[in-house]
């Protein structure tokens, strides 16, 4: 079977480390990820996705992640039962993080440090409409890439398909 998930978002607060009964390492993060339509107001909307990270992956997500941050897992999505205080049966889905990268450059995250900073407990607030919508804010610039100028390897292709067939 698959079951694989790749997201691209930013950590809503910072991530908390726990360990298990057995000592094992469990960080756990939530990821806003912007949706690319608008709804039917012509407001976007966000999604907030549970992330699970055990062992070394934890370790390195709670001492190099922070909120704001931009994130890209992979992992898989599986669903979790338990029973809340009052007794009452719940389900949890989450992402159980295989892997996890940086989405953007220390030099990027620095330029855009106003954007990064702006969550808060509650989701983001900034100075949107309220928690459920994330959207990026005029002063806010793509990412930066370091990316090599001068000699390289690549050179543009013209517009002339040749004898290609299609």
């Amino acid at each position: 079977m698959l079951n694989k998930a790749i997201l691209m978002g930013r950590l809503t607060r910072d991530p908390e480390l726990r360990h298990t009964q057995s000592n094992m390492a469990v960080a756990s993060f939530t990821l806003a990820i912007n949706r690319d339509r608008k709804n039917a107001n012509g407001e976007f909307q966000t999604d907030f996705i549970d992330c699970v990270a055990w062992g070394r992956q934890g370790e390195f997500v709670k001492q190099w992640f922070t909120k704001g941050m931009l994130a890209i897992v992979v992992g898989r999505i599986q669903s979790r039962n338990w029973e809340d205080r009052n007794g009452n049966k719940r389900t949890t889905i989450e992402i159980n993080v295989d892997e996890i990268s940086f989405g953007e450059t220390k030099k990027s995250r620095e330029a855009n440090a106003g954007y990064d900073n702006s969550y808060n407990n509650s989701g983001y607030n900034g100075g949107y409409d309220n928690g459920s919508q994330i959207r990026p804010d005029n002063n806010y610039s793509a990412p930066a890439f370091d990316l090599p100028v001068g000699d390289s390897d690549f050179a543009e292709l013209g517009d002339d398909d040749g004898d290609v067939p299609f």
